[in-house]
């Protein structure tokens, strides 16, 4: 078998199990951003960023972001409150495309820093996994 007959199976796996790894690694992109915001000590710059644009108590919406990111992925994970979660992971992305990486523009590497690229491909993620488990359910 030439490889261009192996490519002709490509992606190697199913649709379940393609949604299954789209849901688990989207959960843990999130995740990873709030363990890294704990573990490296920046909620209270965070924070200070929110109370400059508006957010009074900053640190508090800081915290509960991050904590929502947690149990949000939490929840990914094991396949359950998949929608809820997936709406409150989309909120987050979504405020922090207004709040934050709209003003740097478009894109996040290479031809821009901190754009709103990366959280639009979170965004669509997230309806894909809010959809297939609509439709999981309904059946």
């Amino acid at each position: 078998m030439t490889i261009f007959q192996r490519l002709q199976d490509f992606p190697f796996i199913s649709l379940a199990t393609g949604l299954r790894l789209l849901r688990i690694g989207t959960a843990l992109l999130f995740a990873a951003h709030a363990i890294v915001r704990i573990t490296h000590g920046t909620i209270p710059q965070f924070g200070k960023f929110m109370e400059s644009v508006g957010f009074p108590g900053g640190t508090v919406w800081v915290w509960a972001i991050t904590i929502t990111e947690i149990v949000a992925a939490v929840l990914l994970v094991t396949n359950r409150f998949v929608r809820p979660a997936a709406m409150a992971l989309f909120m987050i992305a979504f405020t922090g495309i207004i709040l934050i990486h709209r003003h740097f523009g478009w894109f996040v590497g290479e031809h821009g820093t901190g754009g709103s690229e990366y959280s639009v491909a979170l965004i669509i993620m997230l309806l894909v996994i809010a959809a297939a488990d609509r439709e999981d359910r309904a059946n």
